[in-house]
């Protein structure tokens, strides 16, 4: 039993994971490998930190929590780095090789030898925020002017970090989806290129590309692993991170591959009603939630099919137990790293101790003394206004 926060609601539906190659087909090594190829010889690459918190472990309730801190990666504070860039790096090495006619290789566009080219060939996308980010830099770096769209509630201090990038911001009345539809829409009018972490019908490169780049990530995790953990809880959002992740750990690990946990907000909960009617569901958001980053009511079809074969359990967790969470990892108990962490790279660790307090959940979930848990630390502060209101108890609304 656990006191960090007080217990709250914790929704759970179990799933009966349809059995397949999903993992290994939709993402190959061979995508996972061109994409860590890559990415390793980009300047300021370097692995992300993974924490042990055994003192909170010990808390919990478990044998051992592993904390993949992605705050320090490329600067940019969030794991997006991997994918966005990635992704933007492939758009205009296929777009570039259909011009020129000959085969442009994705190291011809890191190193500049189509600067000028790329000046002309524009890429756009919607995002909560960090997507947005990386494919920012990602088109800084290569020298293709980018256009973002974000909806309402995203604040203006992640808007403010893209413009720094060069991205042209444009500004929505709706939410998220409607951000989406709004980039896809006036990508198809300009002749733009869009780079979304979502996929549709007749959309799916690109994303297969994010989630390809995801995959250096859960590679540095298990290079630092030997043995591997029982259970892993990842945040919802589309699904691109838990798929991407996924897919990683099931062909690096094989059958012994950990236990997958999706978590997501009760406000914005597509992938926990996509497993309770055993099909890809959209919903509607009606409230935003502080989970910046996971505020999605549409899922990928992409990463759903992989979802659908590997995950076995979907959880929601309240708005309530979110800022207690991120303050436990600012202010640890003794022993333990301090983690200064963003809103959405809790959801894990807020699951855990909720079920760790429901003995029921627990049993259902496989979780006992023993288990060693993975959490992906998604973000670490890309809002510091948020953060200060966080970790000052006052209202980051």
């Amino acid at each position: 039993m656990t006191d960090f926060f007080p217990a709250a609601h914790l929704g759970h539906v179990a799933f009966n994971a349809q059995q397949g190659d999903a993992a290994l087909r939709i993402l190959s090594q061979q995508d996972f490998n061109n994409a860590r190829t890559e990415i390793i010889e980009w300047t300021g690459y370097e692995p992300t930190p993974l924490v042990t918190l055994p003192a909170l472990a010990s808390k919990v309730g478990v044998g051992a929590i592993l904390y993949k801190h992605e705050g320090p990666r490329f600067g940019l504070g969030s794991f997006k780095a991997l994918g966005g860039s990635y992704a933007a790096q492939c758009v205009l090495q296929r777009e570039l090789t259909r011009q020129t006619g000959q085969q442009v290789t994705l190291a011809d566009v890191r190193t500049g030898k189509y600067r000028a080219e790329c000046a002309g060939i524009t890429l756009v996308s919607a995002t909560d925020g960090n997507h947005g980010r990386s494919l920012a830099w990602g088109c800084q770096y290569f020298g293709a002017p980018c256009r973002i769209y974000i909806h309402a509630q995203v604040s203006e201090g992640r808007a403010t970090a893209m413009r720094d990038l060069g991205a042209d911001v444009i500004r929505i009345k709706g939410d998220y989806d409607a951000s989406v539809a709004l980039a896809k829409k006036e990508a198809e009018e300009n002749g733009w290129f869009v780079v979304s972490d979502t996929s549709w019908p007749g959309y799916s490169q690109p994303p297969r590309d994010v989630m390809s780049g995801y995959g250096v990530m859960t590679q540095e995790i298990c290079d630092a692993l030997d043995q591997p953990p029982t259970h892993i809880f990842l945040q919802g959002g589309v699904g691109g991170l838990a798929a991407g992740v996924i897919a990683g750990l099931r062909q690096h690990w094989g059958d012994n591959a950990p236990r997958v946990i999706i978590v997501e907000p009760e406000l914005a909960a597509c992938l926990f009603e996509s497993a309770r009617n055993g099909a890809a569901t959209s919903v509607t958001i009606n409230e935003e939630t502080l989970m910046a980053g996971l505020s999605c009511g549409e899922p990928s079809e992409l990463a759903w099919e992989i979802l659908a074969e590997e995950a076995s359990d979907f959880l929601t967790i309240p708005e309530s137990v979110v800022a207690p969470a991120v303050r436990l990892l600012a202010r640890p108990l003794e022993g333990d790293q301090a983690i200064e962490a963003g809103e959405s790279a809790v959801a894990g660790l807020a699951a855990l101790i909720l079920a760790r307090q429901k003995p029921e959940i627990s049993a259902k979930l496989g979780l006992d003394a023993g288990s060693r848990v993975l959490l992906i630390g998604s973000e670490g502060v890309t809002d510091p206004v948020i953060f200060t209101a966080i970790m000052e108890g006052r209202d980051a609304a």
